[in-house]
Order: structure tokens, then sequence, then C-alpha cells
């Protein structure tokens, strides 16, 4: 199960609000009116989805992003901050990763926010300035002068001829002036985090139609200076069950955090034009993507059958050395404090990553095993959390993926605990499942400084679990693949796993089926009634002494 921030959901979560989310507009058209002169001449946007995809009051607003802020992991790094993806739902859906994203934000203090956004009302061509300033409940935010020098020429327009749907639940529109950004969440859900973050900055509001991510690039970076924050808003794959949506996020995050943006012209994000902009950016400029935080809908808001998959990244200007942390999870696992172990030295390697396969290197295992036992070491003697600053971890292990973290003591089980499914950043799931497997695994006492020198670590990484279909037990006996497939049995309500490591000590078969719905609470030859299912995944195993 991922784990969720716990926060106070305001009262506008529901069928409004997924009415909003899920709408199929008419369409209505809206031609291209004059250029203004000047970005004052433009008026004041008035807020579109105010009370629907956050509170539409001021005081409600603020202490709902400063709650959403205050339970966010903070990065701290001494790399420049440049840019920001962040997605842009409901705040009920959303809102926890994006407040993951904007606490990146802390000794940055840019002057002027640039946000390049998904267009999902309006067809148009190039990308659409906002040719006024935008409200929120928590204040007005102006217009950077950087609008009227980009509006002068193509691709960028105050005002180009577009065909404006009006979503349904607009219940009328009788304005003649219809702009893409008359209805358009995707920019304004992200400046109240900024208002709270920034106090004051200006804005230069980009909503890009149809247009190729590279030239957009090519005309915003000789504008970009040491005060700008470029963010791009988006969400990423919809509506998928949970573990597929897992799967396919999986993928986005990996092909951003490579920046091979060819990879990404094929991933499912409604925001992947304005991503594209800011991974050319990057390639252009010398950034470098970091994973914050990936969680879909169905961690926050706890559906699992339709998900919408968000995530929080960062892009740094070099690589820093002052530690990371998340030091505000109120309630970290296990409880106590987060802290420093000095002793852990990552050592990032440059092993190559296979990006089509997902395999980890020797080199990047051995990274994985020296950071779960600085990790178990932290935890079982101080009983802190292991702090490591993002940008020395190789961004092959950044990406989110299933893992488990297992502890022998002389060759006997000592512990072992982990994700099934991706939920967080590899690098974050090997520190928080070496902490639960010293401290929290139910089977054993917590372990004890004194057998640390006796305990061995091993760091096993999952590939996605797969649906295993079968006609019948024999047939399911047919199809397990022993040494091979780790399994996860489910029988009703009822769920367990077993390594594909469990087959050296249960080589039948029917031994490892009837052992493990035992595991699951249920009768040993409960795998051959009814309501069960099966899936299965690979691993990747490494374990300390075998990279020596």
């Amino acid at each position: 199960m991922c784990k969720q921030t716990k926060i106070t959901i305001v009262s506008f979560v529901g069928i409004l609000l997924a009415a909003i989310m899920f709408a199929r507009p008419v369409a209505a058209d809206s031609l291209a009116g004059h250029t203004p002169s000047s970005v004052s001449n433009g008026g004041v946007r008035k807020p579109a989805v105010a009370g629907a995809f956050y509170p539409a009051e001021r005081a409600e607003l603020a202490g709902l992003v400063d709650q959403l802020l205050a339970h966010s992991h903070v990065q701290t790094t001494t790399s420049r901050l440049r840019a920001l993806v962040a997605p842009h739902a409901g705040y009920p859906y959303s809102g926890p990763v994006a407040a993951t994203a904007y606490a990146a934000i802390t000794t940055t203090q840019p002057k002027r926010v640039m946000i390049l956004a998904p267009s999902h009302y309006a067809e148009f061509e190039g990308v659409a300035v906002t040719p006024a300033h935008y409200e929120t409940p928590l204040g007005q935010v102006e217009l950077d002068p950087l609008c009227d020098r980009l509006a002068a020429s193509p691709p960028f327009a105050y005002r180009p001829r577009a065909r404006v749907h009006v979503p349904h639940w607009q219940k009328s529109s009788t304005r003649d002036d219809l702009r893409p950004d008359t209805f358009e969440h995707s920019i304004e859900v992200q400046l109240p985090f900024l208002q709270r973050v920034l106090g004051k900055f200006t804005l230069v509001p980009l909503l890009c139609g149809e247009v190729n991510p590279a030239l957009v690039a090519e005309a915003l970076a000789p504008h970009i200076d040491d005060q700008t924050l470029v963010i791009a808003s988006s969400d990423l794959s919809h509506y998928y069950p949970y573990e597929v949506a897992c799967r396919l996020d999986s993928e986005c995050v990996a092909a951003i955090c490579s920046l091979d943006t060819r990879r990404m012209e094929k991933q499912e994000a409604c925001g992947k034009v304005p991503i594209m902009v800011v991974m050319e950016l990057a390639k252009r400029l010398g950034w470098q993507p970091v994973l914050l935080d990936y969680r879909n809908s169905g961690d926050t808001a706890g559906d699992k059958a339709r998900v919408v998959g968000y995530a929080a990244i960062a892009f740094y200007e070099q690589i820093g050395t002052q530690a990371a942390t998340r030091a505000n999870e109120k309630e970290p696992k296990g409880g106590g404090e987060h802290g420093v172990a000095p002793e852990f030295d990552p050592k990032p390697t440059r092993g190559e990553h296979s990006e089509t396969s997902g395999a980890l290197t020797q080199e990047e295992g051995a990274f994985l095993v020296r950071l779960a036992r600085a990790a178990l070491e932290e935890a079982v003697r101080n009983r802190k959390r292991l702090r490591v600053d993002p940008t020395t971890v190789p961004a092959s292990l950044r990406v989110p993926k299933g893992c488990f973290v297992t502890l022998t003591k002389h060759g006997d089980l000592r512990g072992c605990i982990g994700h099934i499914f991706p939920q967080e950043p590899l690098c974050l799931a090997v520190i928080d499942n070496a902490w639960s497997a010293a401290l929290e695994d139910p089977r054993f006492s917590p372990v004890a400084p004194y057998e640390l020198p006796s305990i061995e670590v091993e760091v096993s990484v999952l590939t996605v679990p797969k649906p295993l279909p079968f006609t019948s037990p024999e047939d399911l006996l047919a199809k397990l693949r022993p040494y091979r497939d780790g399994v996860v049995l489910k029988i009703g309500p009822a769920m367990a796993t077993f390594l594909p490591q469990v087959w050296e000590q249960l080589p039948d078969k029917v031994s490892f089926l009837a052992h493990l719905s035992r595991k699951a609470g249920c009768l040993p030859d409960a795998w051959r009634g009814p309501n069960v299912s099966v899936m299965t995944y690979e691993v990747q195993a490494f374990h300390e002494g075998s990279h020596n």
C-alpha cells in the first residue's frame, strides 16, 4: 500500500470536481483579436476553477496550501533550482505531489516564473500568452514584461486564432472574447502554491497548442536567467487501473529523468509538450533532472480502479553536496526524527543502464546495497532516517520501482519488508524498507545495535507485476517458472507474495503455493479454490559481498 500524506480534505471534493476533471466540452469558435501593446492593457483574468479544483475562500485556500507544503518532502541542495514538473489536478488528488515540487524552492527565490502548460479546452497552433494579469483568491499575479517581447513573434501570440470549447460545467457563456486560457486550469492551479512560497513574483503564462517543443525551447533559452524559474504543468497517465498506471508512469518518469525526448514522445502525459520544452532547455543549459515524488490518485484519493498519475521533478543547474532531507514528513514510518549518517559515501557510478529492459548494472546494485547498509545502521543506532542528496544518486535509481530489503543473520532471515509495486523513487524505497526490515517486521523483534556486524543485507529490485492468466490449478502449476518468478497470490481479499529467492527453499510448485497461501492467512490448498488470481514479477537481487 502506498504511503499517503494525511491532510484534511476540503469539502469541495466530490461529484463537482470529477465532472470538471472529466468534462467533454461543446465547441465554440473564437477569432483572433488585437494584440495589446503592453501587458498592462490586458486587464485581469478572474479565477476559472476556484471553488472546484481548490477552495474559493482566501483563508481556507491559504491554510490548505500551507498544510500540503508542511507535509511535503523538502529537498535541500546547494544546486540552483532551474525548473520543475508539477501536476495540475484538483488539490485533493494532486496537491500532495505538487506541494513536494514547490517545497523544492528553498534557497532559490526567483523573481519571475515561466509556466508552460497544456491546453485542455482550446485548439490552436503555437503558444498562447495570456494577455491579462492572473487573479486567485490569494491576490493578483502580474504579468512580466517579457510577455510583450515573446508575443511579438511566432510561435508566441497573445490571441492566436483558436477554437475554444465551452466545458459542460460552464452553465452559460455569452462572452464573445473567448481565449485559450478562459476556462483553463493548468496554469491557474499552480499559482496559489507559488503565492505562498514566493510571495511576490511576475508571471509568464504560456499555454501550449500544436507546436514543436525544440522551437519553443530555442526561443525561450535566451530569456532564462538566474531570477527565472520554469515550470512544466502536467499530469501523467489517465484513467488506468492502479498497477497499469504505475508501469506506464514509471516509463514516462524514466524518459524525463534521462532527458530522452524521443522516448518521451511515446509517453502519456497531458502536458507532454511543456515537459519536452523543459527537457530541451535542460539539454541546452546543462540542467540535471531529479525525481522528487511520484504518486497517483489511487494513493492520494484512494480509488485504484481508474487513476491519474502525478510526478514532481526538479531540474538543477549543477550537482550539489549538501544533504537532502524529507524532514517535513511529520510522522515517519516507525517514529523518530530524520537524521544524517555522515559515514554514508554514495560514490555514484557511471555504469550503463538498460533503458529498454530497465535492468540495473552491478555498479548500480552495489550502490543500492551500500545505501541499504547505511540506512540500516542509521535506523538501528540512532532511530533516524538516512538523508541523501538526490543529485548524488544515479538517474536510474531515482525512478519509481518496487523493491524489498532482506536482512539475514548467520544465514537465517532477520527481517524482510518491501513494496510490490512502484510507489516512490527506488533510492527512497530502499531507505524506507531498510528501516522497516530492521525495526518493523512483525515476525521479529527490532534489530539491536550489537547484531549489526552479524547481519547481511540484500536488495531486490522488482519488475512491475503482471497478471498470469490460468484456467485451472493444473494450468497455474504448468505456467509458474521456479527460481525466476516472484509470485503475488490473491485469494479473495487476502494477498501475499514470495520473492523468487524463496524457490531455493521451496522448489516444489505445490509446496511453494501452499506456503504462500498460508502466508496470506488462508488454508494451504486455498490456491486451488475460487476467487484466486496470480501476478508474477522478476527480480534483480544484490547483496553484500557479491560486488567486491
